[in-house]
């Protein structure tokens, strides 16, 4: 046999081979085509949009089977859970990407409902998933739908692309986070084993800072301040209004809301913020940026102190916050109640003590009379590291992405459901894979004309994707 047909023969064996191979081993090392990838997450948005999960009440079973339908379609295995458990028509979803198993799993966290949105008040109808001039509307689509369809496809074009993976990917959807947050609660009680191997979990967090079209600050989450709601109580005793007596129980109330209120609490500087103002600092010059650097020491000058709490929001991730919400009182204007009540929004930084802070109110408060108790459960402390192998892999795909641009690690002020997963020893953070006007993105998210553009969603895709890469 000459060489040349020895030659003609050894290729096409090597062809026989390769297309014998199942696809993913085909496909391994091929590029992605994230301009494709990007219209097909698209239509899949679309989709998932048009399916209404209002909660309540909830319908999230209609949108897990579509997801198992999905990536039955990729052939990933896809679970529908604890229906019974959350009730009619509400569900989980958990599907896995087998890895080698050398390191633990990552898992790709959110959550299926979403609140309320008026047709009357929208642009576009808030479940028709139209896209116009370039942005997918419908409620969701943010918060967090949007994220959603992003892990999902995460997911879809890793399993395509063969990319070789030493964790295990796993996807997780959740019922019920806008309300109660059951559809979390009931996963980690029910299947710590679909948990145990799981190292880290990326789920919605803070905003990225995206001012004017210039992206000024990328965000990963890394804690949540505790909801503590209280109500504050006093009893009297009912009578005319025309006849005032020593026993309406309003100016009591009214004074202890004062107090609450204006309350000073001590602040706190926890080593995440710390680390989120240095990423701040880059924003500002001179004595500004200097305080920031070292919050530390400008907390204990005066006018350090004072720059640095003159925001709103720096001033709620360094202290426990507490803001009066709801009156409640007589039902008409000539009757002296019974009983007057108020409720408090109370936020406390992850590392508080419940019962400390309790006496401390009603040391503030000052007034046997008025009855505090808290009213909600209160969520589990929850706080991420800031120096772990998922932050690395953040801050390396984000500094080819947008170069220059710092990472923070900002508390958040509001809640997820990340406290949650953590007390099951995840390291959980936040991750919000667009670049959102922060104008838009405080109006939008449980406001009005929601909506996601084409370009988000493609960039959305490749930090994704570049994340679960860098984590290898």
């Amino acid at each position: 046999m000459s060489h040349r047909i020895r030659t003609a023969c050894a290729a096409l064996a090597a062809l026989l081979v390769v297309l014998a191979a199942p696809a993913a081993v085909r496909a391994q090392g091929a590029p992605i085509d994230y301009a494709a990838l990007r219209d097909e997450t698209v239509k899949a948005l679309q989709e998932y949009l048009r399916i209404n999960t209002t909660n309540p009440p909830g319908n999230e079973l209609a949108t897990a089977k579509w997801l198992q339908a999905f990536l039955q379609k990729e052939g990933i295995e896809a679970e529908i859970l604890d229906t019974a458990e959350l009730g009619p028509g509400r569900a989980n979803l958990y599907a896995r990407l087998k890895g080698d198993g050398s390191k633990r799993a990552v898992a790709l966290v959110n959550h299926m409902d979403v609140v309320p949105a008026d047709p009357a008040t929208w642009q576009q109808p808030p479940f028709s998933g139209a896209l116009v001039d370039g942005d997918v509307w419908g409620r969701g689509a943010l918060d967090m739908k949007g994220i959603g369809i992003v892990q999902l496809m995460t997911m879809v074009a890793i399993k395509r692309a063969g990319i070789p993976l030493t964790r295990d990917l796993v996807f997780i959807a959740n019922a019920d986070e806008e309300s109660d947050g059951s559809g979390a609660i009931v996963f980690v009680a029910k299947h710590k084993d679909k948990l145990a191997d799981v190292e880290f979990l990326l789920t919605e967090g803070e905003g990225t800072l995206v001012e004017n079209g210039k992206v000024k600050m990328f965000a990963i989450g890394v804690g949540e301040k505790r909801p503590y709601w209280m109500t504050l109580t006093v009893h009297g005793v009912p009578s005319h209004g025309s006849v005032p007596t020593p026993y309406n129980p309003v100016p009591r109330l009214a004074q202890a809301v004062v107090r609450a209120a204006q309350w000073q609490t001590p602040v706190h500087l926890l080593p995440a913020v710390d680390n989120y103002f240095k990423a701040l600092a880059t924003l500002y010059t001179g004595q500004q940026r200097a305080w920031l650097m070292n919050a530390s020491a400008a907390l204990k000058d005066p006018k350090g102190r004072a720059f640095i709490l003159s925001d709103p929001y720096r001033n709620a991730i360094l202290r426990n916050t507490v803001v009066p919400t709801v009156l409640k009182g007589s039902n008409k204007t000539n009757i002296i109640p019974g009983e007057a009540s108020a409720e408090l929004d109370i936020r406390l930084l992850p590392d508080q003590d419940t019962a400390a802070f309790h006496r401390d109110l009603d040391r503030v408060i000052g007034d046997t009379s008025v009855h505090s108790a808290v009213f909600a459960e209160v969520t589990p402390n929850y706080s991420a590291g800031i120096n772990t192998d998922m932050v690395r892999a953040v801050e390396k795909v984000v500094g080819q992405l947008l170069p220059g641009v710092p990472v923070a690690t900002p508390l958040a002020a509001g809640a997820t459901d990340r406290p949650t997963y953590a007390q099951v020893g995840i390291q959980a953070y936040g991750l919000e894979p667009w670049l959102v006007e922060i104008t838009d993105e405080m109006s939008e998210v449980h406001g009005n004309n929601e909506r996601l553009s084409v370009k988000n969603i493609g960039f959305g895709l490749k930090l994704m994707i570049g994340v679960i890469e860098a984590v290898q």
